[in-house]
């Protein structure tokens, strides 16, 4: 039995941490009140999250008026936001390179485009054989914790963004244990947004384009992910669906397998520290911006796909200008 879990806020406004089987039964996770707490319990206890949460089994509790009252929070965190670390690989699935050398193809002058030629990569590999390492995404950085946005919070598109479009994904979610080593907790489900317009106008400028916020779902889905995933991406305006669009995930639908994925990432020995959170965007394949969408303040971004039984739903805000002035010390 799949086990999700949920961190939120009771009537009281207290933290707590719910664990949902797959019947959608909810009960509290008894001791902790972050699922960062609970992991670094379970490491030192020496089980698996799966028991950790068995041992700590608590009342029931209503997910649905946590939701409607707007109590859901981020399926994980960091008491301290610089701890958590957010980031991702992209051109990973099968049709992803599409959209990408689409927004590059201009500047190539008809050449293959370094995108294009990046998915190849991918395809040929990216998903060695096991214990092996394959050939290393394309990589890059979103933000620490403060970018990490929850359940019905704005995505808020700074005020000199030129775009703010989504990317519904698949997020692994680590945390390294005291001995250095990364230890996956889950997936959740996640919007990466992102500046599409900035990274169209040059890929070199794709990191420009990266530093935004990003949002999970409620859910933290323990244990390994499908192979196949399939989901339904949307844009809400006024109402209305604006937009609408299959997507697939899992690594039947990817180019690079998780775990070549992983090692890419963690290879790096910064991104080892003992006690940090990691959230790591698995790439898309598909994107509104693709298809000529251009977003604008209040629309609402929505992502869905099972395994996980609550959407990522989030609306579009834009930042108030904030000059920013260097002066000499």
């Amino acid at each position: 039995m799949a086990i999700r879990l949920v961190q939120l806020r009771d009537a009281e406004g207290t933290r707590r941490v719910a664990a949902v089987d797959d019947t959608g039964a909810a009960t509290l996770v008894d001791g902790v009140d972050r699922v960062h707490a609970l992991a670094l319990a379970a490491i030192d206890a020496g089980q698996s999250l799966g028991d950790a949460v068995s041992a700590r089994a608590g009342a029931p509790v209503d997910l649905n008026a946590a939701a409607r009252e707007g109590r859901l929070l981020a399926p994980i965190d960091h008491d301290d936001p610089a701890h958590l670390s957010m980031t991702g690989t992209g051109l990973t699935h099968l049709g992803s390179a599409e959209g990408r050398d689409k927004m590059h193809q201009p500047a190539s002058g008809g050449a293959m485009t370094d995108s294009m030629r990046m998915f190849n990569m991918g395809l040929e590999g990216g998903k060695p054989a096991t214990g092996e390492p394959g050939v290393q995404p394309e990589w890059f950085y979103k933000g620490d914790g403060s970018c990490l946005v929850g359940p019905g919070a704005p995505l808020v598109s700074p005020e000199f963004a030129l775009d703010g479009s989504e990317e519904p994904e698949i997020a692994g979610i680590y945390i390294i244990d005291r001995d250095g080593n990364p230890r996956r907790l889950g997936y959740a489900l996640a919007n990466e947004f992102s500046d599409h317009i900035v990274e169209r106008g040059n890929y070199l400028w794709l990191a420009h384009s990266k530093l935004r916020p990003a949002a999970l779902g409620p859910e933290l889905l323990i244990g390994d992910l499908p192979d196949d995933v399939r989901g339904t991406s949307r844009i809400v305006r006024d109402g209305a669906v604006l937009w609408e669009k299959p997507f697939l995930s899992g690594e039947a639908n990817m180019s690079h397998s998780i775990a070549n994925l992983e090692h890419h990432h963690f290879k790096y020995g910064l991104f080892r520290r003992p006690g940090d959170i990691h959230v790591h965007f698995l790439g898309t394949a598909t994107l509104s911006f693709a298809d000529g969408i251009e977003t604008r303040e209040g629309d609402v971004f929505e992502v869905e796909a099972a395994p996980f039984t609550m959407p990522v739903r989030n609306p579009l805000a834009r930042a108030e200008p904030a000059p920013v002035t260097v002066t000499p010390l």
